[in-house]
């Protein structure tokens, strides 16, 4: 049984210009697994510049997962991209952003999950 659960985040802009922005964030659980969506706006140029990633994190800062983002999205601003995670999950993620040119953001967003 599937029990879809959306939380949609705006948040305020960032320090640094080029760094990724969530916009939104939705996360279903399967009963044994967790399929996380999250949507990025970064002002991607190419190659030379692009969000490339972002993760899940736990309170302490535990890395519990990463999505790669192989591939500039010039065209396709805002976008979304999901993570399989399995189980368990701590109720409250954090996601952390990252570009290839200013690496992994200083701040992550928390996201709470419902059981």
């Amino acid at each position: 049984m599937m029990r879809p659960f959306a939380v949609l985040c705006l948040l305020a802009p960032p320090a640094l210009a080029d760094t990724p922005q969530i916009m939104g964030m939705a996360a279903t659980s399967t009963g044994a697994a967790w399929q996380i969506d999250v949507t990025l706006a970064h002002p991607d140029t190419g190659w030379d510049h692009y969000a490339d990633g972002w993760r899940i994190e736990d309170s302490a800062g535990t890395v519990l997962a990463t999505r790669t983002l192989t591939h500039p999205h010039v065209n396709e601003q805002p976008f979304t991209r999901g993570l399989t995670v399995a189980e368990p999950l701590p109720t409250r993620i954090f996601v952390r952003v990252s570009c290839n040119v200013d690496g992994w953001a200083e701040s992550a967003a928390p996201f709470d999950l419902q059981p």
